[in-house]
């Protein structure tokens, strides 16, 4: 039997040795700090005094002096230690810290003979003892080696990740000032936050199937939330003129590199606007944010390189700049069908039409490899937003709004004048991505009853994606509601856009994860 002892197990004893030299680094409360690291390194003032904490991510004992590296998170500083310019005490611990541990150090700037901005150490206190070795990796003219790469783990064990990983860290920093910029962007102008339920009787708003709970309180089956979108209709019919949300919302359906279950998205609704009005505030909306997280208009995305999926646009561009300060394009959804099939507003009048039209058509993308059946649709908005999906999707890459969609798929959309067939309804894109959704939103409780019933006509043929009927909304709408315009943008995706990743998991702190063999074993 071996008797080696694991690296937790040295690490627990060089903890007992600590408590018995009189320290428990986890009895230390709170240690004041002068300035952050970069703080310290940018404001250099040679002979100042400081006090500094941080995680020890490089550590050297050479004799009697030792240097250590301490991160914040954001940045690094160097810290020098002499056994005879710290306490017997302070000396014996520095000799028991590993990477990983947090300390604290107060001292005097200066610099070393090999010219770095470092800490002379005039008090040594360890903070926290580390229990579990941590991925650093090595680091080299900037660039971290043999760090944390395992996917599996990063997602799992997200701490290790934002610990070890620079670039997954300001991936995920950034999308967390997305999300701050886009509330300081609807704050400024007028709009009200507002927070609505997440457990509904009828989850509606979407065509998603729902995710469903027990509300043991009142003794009945609810269901989580799709959307945001109809509650907060409501609150325009209660005369907010002008209200917005973010929030979680949960869809019972498939996972990909665009798609998770449980996702974040912001909902405004604006009294007295309509479709572009819309349009204006998506434009000013990605413009603000790209200003606020990024300093500028124009934004760099490094695309993955490597074979396209079937959930990506097709591109042989690797590195590609987006402007959010000039106005996006706007093309209409049939017109753009047309340019890449070939199929005419005549071809697309009815369902048959389109599949007699569609025999005689490519039915693959020859550049994704994406393909459509058009014995699949059940209706022709179906089978018109397949061919959006398929043909024109991977073609939108500078920042579009694609406007007219069917009435099939657009229940909550009001009809457009011109061709009742369609509606008042745009998507925008870009990278071949959607990114937002958006409405003139109907205010005419008849009609809207009559799109619920065609929904549920749908239903009852077997789509368990079709929209409830919601008798609560209807009678908000016969109070009257305004013309409004309404959208909404899939936050989640907004950040993949704006920091160019590839995968939704990227920009989620915590995406949800099956349990290891270990887990489910206990």
């Amino acid at each position: 039997m071996s008797t080696e002892l694991s690296i937790r197990d040295i690490r627990l004893q060089k903890l007992a040795q600590m408590r018995e030299l009189g320290h428990d680094p986890f009895s230390i409360e709170k240690w004041d700090r002068t300035d952050t690291a970069e703080g310290l390194l940018e404001g250099f003032e040679d002979g100042k005094d400081v006090s500094f904490a941080g995680r020890v991510v490089s550590y050297r004992l050479m004799g009697k002096a030792g240097f250590a590296h301490l991160s914040d998170g954001d940045a690094r500083i160097q810290i020098y230690v002499r056994k005879d310019e710290v306490t017997e005490l302070e000396w014996s611990l520095y000799d028991l810290i590993d990477l990983g541990d947090h300390v604290g150090v107060k001292g005097k700037l200066f610099v070393t003979k090999t010219g770095e901005k470092s800490i002379h150490a005039t008090e040594f206190l360890p903070l926290t003892k580390a229990l579990e070795p941590l991925p650093l990796g090595k680091e080299k003219d900037g660039q971290v080696f043999s760090g944390l790469s395992d996917v599996e783990t990063r997602y799992r064990h997200r701490h290790l990740d934002l610990i070890a990983n620079r670039e997954s860290r300001a991936v995920l920093i950034n999308r967390a000032k997305v999300v701050s910029a886009v509330r300081r962007y609807f704050d400024s102008n007028g709009y009200l936050e507002v927070e609505t339920p997440l457990l509904q009787l009828e989850a509606g708003g979407a065509a998603a199937r729902p995710f469903k709970t027990h509300y043991n309180a009142y003794e009945m089956d609810v269901k989580l939330r799709i959307s945001l979108e109809l509650y907060l209709k409501r609150l325009i019919c209660g005369d907010l003129p002008a209200v917005y949300e973010i929030g979680r919302v949960f869809r019972n359906e498939g996972v990909s590199n665009r798609h998770n279950p449980e996702f974040t998205m912001l909902e405004f609704y604006e009294a007295y606007g309509n479709l572009e009005t819309m349009m204006m505030r998506v434009e000013e909306c990605f413009k603000s944010v790209a200003l606020a997280v990024f300093g500028s208009t124009v934004v760099d995305i490094t695309l993955p390189t490597g074979s396209v999926d079937d959930e990506d646009a097709a591109t042989d561009a690797n590195q590609i700049q987006l402007d959010f300060g000039k106005p996006w394009r706007r093309v209409h959804l049939l017109e753009e069908i047309e340019r890449h099939t070939g199929l005419s507003a005549e071809d697309l009048s009815t369902l048959d039409n389109a599949k007699s039209a569609l025999a005689d058509k490519l039915v693959v993308n020859p550049i994704t490899g994406k393909r459509i059946d058009p014995t699949e649709e059940r209706n022709l908005g179906g089978l018109i937003e397949k061919l959006l999906e398929v043909f024109v999707e991977p073609t939108l890459q500078e920042p579009t709004f694609v406007v007219g969609y069917p009435i099939e798929t657009s229940p909550l959309a009001k009809k457009d004048p011109a061709n009742p067939k369609m509606t008042r309804r745009f998507e925008g894109y870009v990278l071949g991505r959607e990114v937002c959704n958006a409405f003139s939103e109907i205010n005419d409780p008849i009609d809207q009853r009559e799109r619920f019933e065609q929904q549920l006509g749908e239903r009852e043929k077997g789509d368990d994606e079709a929209h409830p009927m919601d008798e609560e909304f209807i009678y908000a709408l016969e109070c009257g509601m305004p013309p409004t315009g309404g959208c909404g943008i899939g936050l989640d995706r907004m950040a993949m856009l704006l920091t160019g990743s590839h995968h939704i998991r990227e920009v989620l702190l915590f995406p949800f994860m099956r349990p290891t063999a270990e887990s489910s074993a206990e």
